[in-house]
């Protein structure tokens, strides 16, 4: 009995004996960063007594190390102890492994978060661009946290801030400080989104804000001993950046060649690859298609999607459909526009414009139309509605096209551009009648509405213009009258409503003639030597400029210095001229083209049926003779893009030039 008991207790001794040195051991190895053995450690320890939850939760920490995350959220999910203290373990991992939605559900399951959960979950919200949220949650850490990483904090904020600015959001955001490169690259970054519209200012103080940072960011990193090669992968991104500034200003140029240098240095991030090479695309355009096409295979490298943000990857997949378009890719274009609608339904307008531009490059302009006209709908109905009128025009359809505009809402169709655009479709119809309608329900549309003043003087006079010219004057004086009394002292109109009333109201055009300005106030401001001197009646060719004469001179001697007297010389005949004989009526056609031309005949023309091997047949013969073949390919697409027809670089080969030869049979 006291053998075995004194046995038992050997053994336990020896157990927590080994535990101990293999727990410093494990210590000792975390420490170095040493996660390979350290695991080995954490197994020898599960080894010996599988109920040690810390070597199960250094087991974790190194998987996590290891980025071996799909191993270490398995250990957490087999162990289900252990779940309710490695919640931050947890939710890193799949975040880590881009199940950003579950690890959200995970941090926000945790109740009172300590400090690291509440940055992770700042970040997974960063990473669902749902910046409001995130910014709410970075301001309560900054607020509520005092140790060595405010800087960082704040740099995270400043970035929430620019994807804020981005997104307009009118959310009140602090003044953050700019000591450090990064915090004056996301400035700078603030300051273009807010630039995005064209706002040149603004663009030129953040261009000099990333100027700043690149300067910022070249010393810190100098002074912390860094490789020329580590400190332009950092510069990167500012320089991509400082790329779109100047490319937002139309400094095309400036921007390609930083976008070209950060990409000949062949950085690391896909991302920012991604960006560059996006960014090349939309400055070649239609131009260099082969480069672009070279380019957008960066842009949709695989794993992009967790790299980029939606704005970014949607910006993407439509330059891809452009590029489709201008490189002629018709079948693989539409291929990319149905995705383009299923990934983005809010493109869903701009991709069917990119299919109608399509099918308008191979000649099916009807069914361009048919595809617009069936499918506009959203936010941009009357953009696909002026389009499909577009298409139908280039192929004469004016009375579809008249049907489309006056389908239109009242609000669109009464639009001045819409309202010329029907009375000039229906003129060339030759429907004076229903033109004037046109014009008279629009100006009746906004004397009910009144929305928009501006746009019913131009009507007004739009109105009055179209009926003085096709003699209905008592209708042009209304809408004068109406014109006039919105702006009494505009002379122009009463001097038309004049006209107009003297041709069936003399009264009243006299009444109104006395609020003319009368012709001695008219006459004070006109210059008459110059009125006579202009070419607005005769012409600029009959005009002759006056003469000034030269000093020390009469312009008497002027004149006769500057007349030049000419020898008039005979007319020479020609040899055999007889003046009795009638002259020949064809003497001023080319000779080629005279009754009496014989062609001489060529003697290199061989007859055609001597062409050939002997006994081969005659469709043979001729579906080989070079002669009968087409010279030139007639192109599908008439209206071809000038990019695709220029040849790539491997066939802009430099032509050599033969050598004429000599007579005499020497070259």
């Amino acid at each position: 009995m006291n053998v075995v008991y004194s046995y038992s207790s050997t053994n336990m001794a020896s157990k927590e004996t080994n535990l101990s040195s293999l727990y410093a051991e494990l210590n000792k190895q975390g420490q170095n960063g040493e996660y390979d053995r350290a695991l080995k450690t954490a197994n020898r320890i599960l080894g010996i007594s599988q109920d040690e939850d810390a070597a199960l939760h250094c087991k974790v920490i190194c998987y996590m190390q290891l980025s071996k995350f799909n191993d270490a959220l398995q250990l957490i999910v087999k162990n289900p102890k252990l779940a309710g203290n490695l919640e931050f373990e947890k939710a890193y991992c799949l975040y880590r492994m881009n199940q950003v939605p579950e690890a959200l559900k995970v941090v926000e399951g945790v109740h009172n978060p300590s400090l690291k959960i509440k940055e992770l979950k700042a970040q997974i919200l960063y990473r669902l661009e749902k910046y409001e949220d995130c910014f709410s949650v970075y301001r309560d850490i900054i607020k509520n946290s005092t140790d060595d990483y405010e800087d960082e904090r704040e740099t995270n904020l400043a970035a929430v801030i620019v994807n804020l600015a981005y997104d307009g959001s009118s959310i009140e955001v602090p003044s953050l400080r700019e000591h450090t490169y990064e915090l004056t690259y996301n400035a700078a970054c603030q300051m273009v989104a807010q630039g995005n519209s064209g706002d040149r200012v603004i663009l030129a103080e953040a261009e000099k804000k990333l100027k700043t940072a690149e300067k910022m960011c070249r010393e810190f990193l100098e002074e912390d001993g860094n490789t020329e090669e580590e400190i332009e992968e950092e510069l990167g991104i500012i320089k991509v950046q400082l790329g779109f500034c100047l490319q937002l200003q139309g400094r095309e140029k400036e921007a390609q060649t930083l976008y070209t240098n950060v990409l000949k240095a062949k950085p690391s991030d896909i991302a920012l690859v991604a960006v560059a090479s996006n960014n090349l695309v939309t400055l070649n355009k239609d131009q260099n298609v082969f480069d672009s096409k070279k380019r957008m295979k960066s842009a949709t490298h695989e794993g992009l999607e967790h790299k980029l943000t939606v704005s970014q990857r949607r910006s993407i997949a439509y330059n891809q459909c452009l590029l489709a378009l201008f490189t002629n890719q018709g079948e693989h274009c539409q291929q990319l526009c149905n995705k383009l609608m299923k990934d983005y339904p809010e493109l869903t307008s701009s991709a069917l414009l990119v299919k109608a531009v399509q099918l308008r490059k191979e000649g099916k302009a009807k069914e361009a139309a048919k595809l617009l006209d069936e499918n506009a709908g959203g936010q941009n109905v009357l953009h696909m509605k002026l389009a499909c009128v577009q298409l139908l025009l280039s192929q004469d359809e004016k009375k579809e096209t008249i049907k489309i505009l006056e389908n239109l809402n009242e609000k669109e169709r009464y639009l001045p551009g819409i309202v010329s655009a029907l009375v000039t479709l229906h003129m060339a119809e030759n429907n004076r009648e229903k033109a004037s309608a046109v014009l008279k329900d629009a100006v009746n549309y906004y004397k009910k509405n009144k929305e928009n003043t501006g746009n019913l003087g131009t009507l007004w006079r739009q109105a009055a213009d179209f009926h003085l010219r096709g003699g209905e004057v008592t209708v042009a004086a209304a809408s004068l009258e109406e014109l006039l009394a919105a702006s009494p002292s505009d002379t122009k109109t009463l001097a038309q409503l004049v006209i107009a009333y003297a041709q069936f109201d003399p009264t009243r055009a006299q009444l109104l003639s006395k609020r003319l300005p009368p012709l001695d106030y008219l006459a004070e401001n006109t210059d008459v030597d110059a009125l006579e001197s202009s070419n607005w009646v005769i012409g600029s060719k009959v005009v002759k400029g006056k003469v000034e004469p030269s000093p020390g001179k009469t312009p008497s001697a002027d004149l006769t210095q500057k007349k030049s007297k000419k020898r008039k010389r005979k007319g020479k005949l020609p040899k055999n001229y007889d003046a009795s004989a009638d002259p020949d009526p064809e003497r001023w056609l080319p000779r080629h083209e005279r009754s009496g031309f014989r062609k001489k005949r060529d003697r290199r023309n061989r007859d055609v049926a001597m062409k050939g091997t002997q006994g081969a047949a005659m469709g043979a013969s001729d579906q080989y003779d070079i002669t009968k073949m087409a010279t030139t390919k007639p192109s599908p697409n008439p209206r071809q893009s000038p990019a695709v027809e220029t040849p790539g670089p491997r066939q802009q080969q430099r032509k050599v030039q033969q050598k004429k030869k000599k007579k005499g049979g020497k070259w």
